[in-house]
């Protein structure tokens, strides 16, 4: 099922269930975030580019695990934003930020991605349905 954009006035093209947004709990300036959100980007295109088709994926499939030093990334920013308030586990924290990013950037995406609930949010992209 889709769901109807009224901000672009056109159908969008993620499957529902309606994604529910959260902002972030890193307060992060506008301009470090389209930073963020476009190197999320890269790593989504990069998977769909090399992954089988109908291959799920997640956050921590693309951001942890081996890939989870963002010092020369402009991910450090959310790791940085936890580390500076105190947070009591702020890697955990800034990964649960980066599924937010994550979710928001695949909303916006013009291709088709179907979401489901496993341990964490995993995302597969739908090729035939969309760009």
């Amino acid at each position: 099922m889709l769901y109807y954009n009224q901000k672009k006035g056109s159908v969008r093209l993620m499957v529902t269930p309606t994604p529910k947004k959260r902002k972030t709990t890193a307060i992060i300036d506008e301009s470090r975030m389209d930073q963020i959100k476009a190197f999320v980007q890269g790593a989504v295109y990069c998977y769909c580019n090399v992954a089988d088709q109908g291959s799920k994926f997640s956050a921590r499939d693309l951001f942890g695990a081996y890939d989870s030093l963002w010092s020369a990334t402009p991910l450090k920013a959310l790791h940085q934003w936890h580390t500076d308030n105190d947070a009591d586990d702020p890697a955990g924290m800034a990964g649960k930020d980066l599924g937010w990013i994550l979710l928001d950037v695949l909303d916006s995406d013009v291709r088709l991605f179907r979401k489901s609930k496993e341990v964490v949010n995993v995302y597969e992209w739908l090729p035939s349905e969309g760009v």
